[in-house]
């Protein structure tokens, strides 16, 4: 059963949930992916549960933590204040049993680093004080996006990167090990980078 209207209505549910200001572009993006139709609603199925997870424990985590899903592999980013509490997140997050496997990237940082954070995504774009390192990963974002869309035999929509403290995480999939070697290189040449944490499987085109 094709699934593609139920697919959009769900990932502009889940791109609200987790605070992003570019849901038509994210939803429109899909029709292009190597993912077949039904693939792309168990992805979403699963990043709407994880969601849902972040929510229950503090809905606070929801601008804290994100996860990005790409065939059954959960990648999870961002910041918490204590290492329990990343673990008891991971633990619920492993517990769907739909879920290949979770990546966890989730960093600890300081209370009042977080408080910096939870402002700087609250504030309008011209009130920056106090949020040099949000901005700056905002920003790091934004470049890797630009130069990938429009590099040639790169096919960004099979991409998620997200920028956490100068740490540029990257999930999803490559149709050959060239096309792999020029993502990471512009990923790394990219202003602000100062790592790269990737888990990019490389395989043809599957779509069905």
């Amino acid at each position: 059963m094709f699934r593609g209207g139920a697919v959009a209505a769900v990932c502009a549910a889940t791109l609200c949930l987790g605070g992003c200001t570019t849901v038509v572009m994210e939803t429109a993006r899909k029709v292009y992916e190597d993912r077949s139709t039904d693939q792309q609603w168990t992805d979403v199925q699963i990043a709407s549960s994880v969601l849902g997870t972040l929510s229950d424990k503090d809905k606070g985590l929801l601008l804290d933590v994100s996860a990005d899903v790409w065939e059954l592999r959960v990648m999870l980013t961002g910041t918490v204040v204590d290492s329990r509490t990343r673990q008891d997140l991971v633990q619920r997050v492993r517990a769907d049993r739909r879920i290949l496997k979770v990546y966890d990237e989730i960093q600890v940082v300081s209370p009042e680093e977080q408080a910096r954070r939870r402002a700087a995504s609250n504030n309008p774009p011209g009130k920056r004080e106090g949020a040099e390192r949000v901005v700056g990963d905002v920003w790091v974002e934004t470049k890797i996006s630009a130069q990938l869309i429009t590099t040639g035999g790169v096919t960004s929509v099979n991409y998620r990167w997200r920028s956490v403290r100068g740490t540029v995480y990257l999930i999803g999939r490559a149709q050959t090990r060239q096309e792999l070697a020029t993502v990471l290189g512009i990923v790394r040449a990219t202003d602000g980078v100062l790592q790269v944490r990737q888990f990019i499987e490389v395989r043809p085109n599957a779509k069905s």
